[in-house]
């Protein structure tokens, strides 16, 4: 099933439940759900990311003192 289509299956159950309380957590929840910031990156930097881990992952690692120094 994709996305609209369970959109409009979830707008389907809601309309059919009576339960004041529950309708209020519902709206809460939504209101309050946070998207993931990894789906506001761009492609590249999620490229970036990955490939910075699979550094990590290898061992190619940097100390945090040498990065300051470079930058500062």
């Amino acid at each position: 099933m994709d996305i609209e289509a369970s959109k409009i299956e979830l707008v389907k159950i809601i309309l059919n439940i009576d339960n004041d309380r529950f309708i209020k957590k519902v709206t809460e929840f939504i209101k309050n759900e946070k998207s993931d910031f990894w789906n506001d990156l761009s492609a590249a930097e999620q490229d970036e990311i990955k490939k910075g881990i699979e550094q990590l992952n290898k061992g190619k690692r940097v100390p945090f003192k040498d990065v300051l120094k470079r930058i500062s």
